[in-house]
Protein backbone atom coordinates (compact mmCIF):
# COMPACT_ATOMS: atom_id res chain seq x y z
CA UNK A 1 0.00 0.00 0.00
CA UNK A 2 1.39 3.59 -0.62
CA UNK A 3 1.03 6.44 1.54
CA UNK A 4 -1.77 7.88 -0.42
CA UNK A 5 -4.22 4.79 -0.51
CA UNK A 6 -3.62 3.89 3.47
CA UNK A 7 -4.80 8.11 3.89
CA UNK A 8 -7.96 7.33 1.80
CA UNK A 9 -8.81 4.42 3.14
CA UNK A 10 -8.42 6.06 6.63
CA UNK A 11 -10.49 9.09 5.43
CA UNK A 12 -13.08 6.31 4.30
CA UNK A 13 -13.53 5.45 7.86
CA UNK A 14 -16.70 7.34 9.45
CA UNK A 15 -15.93 10.79 11.33
CA UNK A 16 -12.20 10.85 10.76
CA UNK A 17 -10.49 13.93 10.73
CA UNK A 18 -6.64 14.22 9.83
CA UNK A 19 -4.27 17.10 11.03
CA UNK A 20 -0.61 17.70 10.60
CA UNK A 21 1.55 18.09 13.56
CA UNK A 22 4.63 17.59 15.26
CA UNK A 23 6.45 19.21 12.18
CA UNK A 24 6.21 16.71 9.46
CA UNK A 25 3.73 13.62 10.76
CA UNK A 26 0.18 13.11 9.25
CA UNK A 27 -2.45 11.93 12.12
CA UNK A 28 -5.51 10.39 11.48
CA UNK A 29 -8.12 10.98 14.32
CA UNK A 30 -11.45 10.14 15.37
CA UNK A 31 -13.24 12.15 18.28
CA UNK A 32 -9.78 14.32 18.05
CA UNK A 33 -7.72 10.73 19.05
CA UNK A 34 -5.12 9.79 16.60
CA UNK A 35 -5.50 6.11 15.62
CA UNK A 36 -2.79 5.90 12.89
CA UNK A 37 0.22 8.11 12.09
CA UNK A 38 1.92 8.38 9.00
CA UNK A 39 5.36 10.38 7.83
CA UNK A 40 5.20 13.58 5.50
CA UNK A 41 8.77 12.73 4.52
CA UNK A 42 9.58 9.43 2.71
CA UNK A 43 13.04 9.48 4.52
CA UNK A 44 11.39 9.43 7.77
CA UNK A 45 13.05 5.95 10.00
CA UNK A 46 9.05 4.93 10.34
CA UNK A 47 6.30 5.50 7.54
CA UNK A 48 3.32 4.67 9.57
CA UNK A 49 2.17 4.26 13.10
CA UNK A 50 -0.83 2.69 14.51
CA UNK A 51 -2.72 1.04 17.73
CA UNK A 52 -2.53 -2.48 18.39
CA UNK A 53 -3.80 -5.30 20.90
CA UNK A 54 -1.18 -6.53 23.51
CA UNK A 55 -1.29 -9.74 21.82
CA UNK A 56 -0.15 -8.44 18.75
CA UNK A 57 2.19 -5.87 19.64
CA UNK A 58 3.86 -8.86 21.04
CA UNK A 59 3.55 -10.31 17.55
CA UNK A 60 4.08 -7.40 15.02
CA UNK A 61 7.37 -6.41 16.98
CA UNK A 62 8.83 -10.07 16.60
CA UNK A 63 8.39 -8.80 12.37
CA UNK A 64 11.15 -7.76 10.35
CA UNK A 65 10.58 -3.86 9.84
CA UNK A 66 8.14 -3.40 12.49
CA UNK A 67 9.18 -1.74 16.06
CA UNK A 68 7.24 -0.36 19.21
CA UNK A 69 6.68 3.03 18.65
CA UNK A 70 8.70 5.88 19.96
CA UNK A 71 6.98 7.42 23.36
CA UNK A 72 3.77 5.59 22.57
CA UNK A 73 5.49 1.64 22.93
CA UNK A 74 3.52 1.48 26.30
CA UNK A 75 0.18 2.02 24.87
CA UNK A 76 0.67 -0.79 22.29
CA UNK A 77 1.46 1.24 19.18
CA UNK A 78 3.85 0.04 16.86
CA UNK A 79 6.08 1.83 13.86
CA UNK A 80 6.28 0.03 10.32
CA UNK A 81 9.85 1.25 8.66
CA UNK A 82 7.62 1.22 4.84
CA UNK A 83 3.85 0.26 3.60
CA UNK A 84 5.06 -2.79 2.72
CA UNK A 85 6.41 -4.45 6.06
CA UNK A 86 2.91 -6.05 5.91
CA UNK A 87 0.53 -7.11 3.22
CA UNK A 88 -1.98 -4.82 2.31
CA UNK A 89 -4.87 -6.73 3.70
CA UNK A 90 -3.05 -7.29 7.14
CA UNK A 91 -2.21 -3.31 6.76
CA UNK A 92 -5.76 -2.23 6.38
CA UNK A 93 -7.24 -4.73 8.96
CA UNK A 94 -4.94 -3.39 11.69
CA UNK A 95 -5.67 0.33 10.64
CA UNK A 96 -9.23 -0.82 11.19
CA UNK A 97 -8.72 -2.10 14.38
CA UNK A 98 -6.75 0.62 15.62
CA UNK A 99 -9.60 3.23 14.75
CA UNK A 100 -12.06 0.60 16.47
CA UNK A 101 -9.82 0.55 19.63
CA UNK A 102 -9.73 4.57 19.69
CA UNK A 103 -13.12 5.11 19.02
CA UNK A 104 -14.13 2.81 22.23
CA UNK A 105 -12.54 4.34 24.34
CA UNK A 106 -13.59 8.30 23.30
CA UNK A 107 -15.58 9.40 26.17
CA UNK A 108 -19.83 9.03 25.69
CA UNK A 109 -19.93 12.61 25.19
CA UNK A 110 -17.93 12.98 22.14
CA UNK A 111 -19.33 9.58 20.72
CA UNK A 112 -22.84 11.12 20.69
CA UNK A 113 -21.52 14.20 19.04
CA UNK A 114 -20.18 12.52 15.83
CA UNK A 115 -23.06 10.04 16.29
CA UNK A 116 -25.91 11.86 17.04
CA UNK A 117 -28.47 9.03 16.78
CA UNK A 118 -27.08 6.74 19.36
CA UNK A 119 -28.47 7.35 22.82
CA UNK A 120 -26.62 8.93 25.51
CA UNK A 121 -26.83 6.69 28.58
CA UNK A 122 -28.33 8.51 31.00
CA UNK A 123 -27.24 8.79 34.85
CA UNK A 124 -29.32 6.71 37.25
CA UNK A 125 -31.49 8.81 39.25
CA UNK A 126 -32.64 6.36 41.47
CA UNK A 127 -31.79 7.85 45.67
CA UNK A 128 -30.68 4.99 48.10
CA UNK A 129 -32.79 4.37 51.35
CA UNK A 130 -31.16 5.22 54.46
CA UNK A 131 -31.52 3.00 56.78
CA UNK A 132 -31.95 3.65 60.54
CA UNK A 133 -29.29 1.97 62.98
Amino acid sequence: MSFDAIREYCLSLPHVTERVQWDNDLLLCIGGKMFTVMALDAAAPYRISLKCTPEEFAELTELEGIDPAPYVARYHWVSLKSFGALPQAELKRLVRDSYEMVKGKLPKKVLAELEPGLPEKKKSTKTTKKHKA
